[in-house]
C-alpha cells in the first residue's frame, strides 16, 4: 500500500490494519445476544479472567481465558463444532479476539458488541458460581482452577484437562450434578471409604481417555485402575507427575479406619505447581518428608482424621505455601488460620464440609 492511499484512507477514518483484514464472526447487541444464547445449540463462553468470570457472569457460561497461551486448544477440547459458540469479555475487544481465533478453527461465532458492561447496563441478569473456585498460576504461567466441590471432592482445571479427587455424588443434602461437570482426563482416589469412593460419580466422569489412579483396593473393586501404593511416582503426563504418599491413623483406638499402608495420598507436580491432597490420615511422621508444597489440602475430623492441633502441626511440617483445611465434617475449623498466621502459611476456608 503506497503512501498516498494510506493517507486517504486516514483521512476517511479508517484504520489500515483493519482495513485489509477480514472478520469472520458476527457481532451482536445485548438483545439480540440474548435471545441467540437461548437455544440449545449455542455454547455460551466468557473469555474474561477467571478472577473475573467468579464476580458475575451470564448464567451458563463456560471460563476460557483468551489471555492463557492455551486459549485455542482449551476451547477445542471443551466446545463442539456442530455447535454456534458465543462469546463474551468485559468491553467486547478480548471477545473480538476470541471470536477471531475460534472463526478461524472453523467454529461459527457470535460476539457481544460491549460485552458484560452493556449486558449490566441493560440491566440483563448474571449470576455467581456457588461452588467456590481458587485460582493459582503453574511456573510457566498456566492456569489452574480449583473446585471446593464438598468435602474431600476437588475438580481441578489445567490446561483443558479435568482433573477430579475422590468425585462423590452426595454427602449429607449436599449433591454434586457430576453429569453437568465435562467428563476428567484423570481421576484420582485415595481409598475406599464411601466419602471418597463412589462408583456411580466414577462412571458419569469417565470417558474411553479417562485415566484412574488410585490404590490396590480400589482397582481391585472397580475391576480397572492404575494402582499406586505408598512410595510410587508415576508420570501421567508430560506435565503431570504423581507421587503416592503414606495416610494413615496411628492414635489408639482409630486405627482400623485408616491402617497403614493401605491409603494413598497423593502429591500431583502441575508444571512446576506441587499439590498436596493427603486424604484420610493424621500428622504422620512421614509428612517431614513432604518438601516444597504449593499448596496442601489437610483433613481435619477426629476419630478419622486429624484433630485442629494435629492439622497446625502437620502444616508447620509440610509448610505449604497455601493450606486448605478439608474434609473437615462437623469440625470448627475457623480457628485454624490465627494458630498460622505467623507461619506464612495463606490458610483458605473453604466449604469442604
Amino acid at each position: 500500500m503506497n503512501k498516498t492511499l494510506a493517507f486517504i484512507l486516514a483521512m476517511l477514518g479508517l484504520n489500515v490494519g483493519t482495513a485489509c483484514s477480514q472478520q469472520d464472526f458476527e457481532n451482536m447487541n445485548v438483545s439480540q445476544f440474548a435471545e441467540f444464547i437461548q437455544s440449545a445449540d449455542v455454547q455460551l463462553v466468557d473469555v474474561r479472567t477467571a478472577e473475573e468470570f467468579t464476580e458475575g457472569h451470564i448464567e451458563g457460561a463456560l471460563n476460557i481465558d483468551v489471555k492463557q497461551e492455551s486459549f485455542a486448544e482449551e476451547a477445542k477440547a471443551q466446545l463442539k463444532k456442530d455447535k454456534k459458540i458465543a462469546v463474551y469479555c468485559r468491553s467486547g475487544r478480548r471477545s473480538a479476539n476470541a471470536a477471531n481465533i475460534l472463526s478461524k478453527e472453523g467454529y461459527h461465532v457470535v460476539n457481544l458488541t460491549g460485552g458484560i458492561m452493556a449486558w449490566n447496563a441493560a440491566k440483563m441478569p448474571t449470576t455467581k458460581d456457588t461452588v467456590e473456585v481458587d485460582v493459582f498460576k503453574t511456573k510457566s504461567g498456566k492456569t489452574i482452577k480449583m473446585y471446593a466441590l464438598v468435602h474431600a471432592s476437588i475438580r481441578m482445571v489445567y490446561d483443558g484437562k479435568e482433573i477430579q479427587i475422590d468425585p462423590v455424588s452426595k454427602l449429607g443434602n449436599r449433591t454434586i450434578d457430576y453429569a453437568s461437570i465435562p467428563k476428567a482426563d484423570y481421576i484420582f482416589v485415595t481409598h475406599e471409604h464411601h466419602d471418597h469412593f463412589d462408583q456411580a460419580a466414577l462412571q458419569q466422569l469417565t470417558q474411553e481417555s479417562t485415566q484412574l489412579i488410585t490404590n490396590s483396593r480400589c482397582a481391585d473393586m472397580l475391576g480397572y485402575g492404575m494402582k499406586m501404593a505408598n512410595g510410587d511416582k508415576k508420570e501421567i503426563a508430560k506435565d503431570i507427575t504423581v507421587e503416592a504418599v503414606p495416610a494413615y491413623n496411628y492414635t489408639e483406638g482409630h486405627t482400623q479406619f485408616h491402617p497403614k499402608g493401605r491409603d494413598n495420598g497423593f502429591i500431583l507436580t502441575i508444571d512446576g505447581l506441587r499439590i498436596y491432597i493427603a486424604g484420610d490420615t493424621e500428622d504422620i511422621p512421614e509428612m517431614t518428608n513432604i518438601k516444597d508444597i504449593d499448596i496442601a489440602f489437610l483433613p481435619c475430623n477426629q476419630p478419622y482424621t486429624m484433630t485442629t492441633n494435629q492439622l497446625v502441626n502437620a502444616a508447620q511440617m509440610i509448610k505449604p505455601r497455601v493450606l486448605f483445611p478439608y474434609h473437615y465434617g462437623q469440625t470448627d475449623v475457623s480457628g485454624i488460620p490465627a494458630q498460622l498466621k505467623d507461619k506464612g502459611i495463606d490458610v483458605r476456608i473453604r466449604h469442604y464440609e
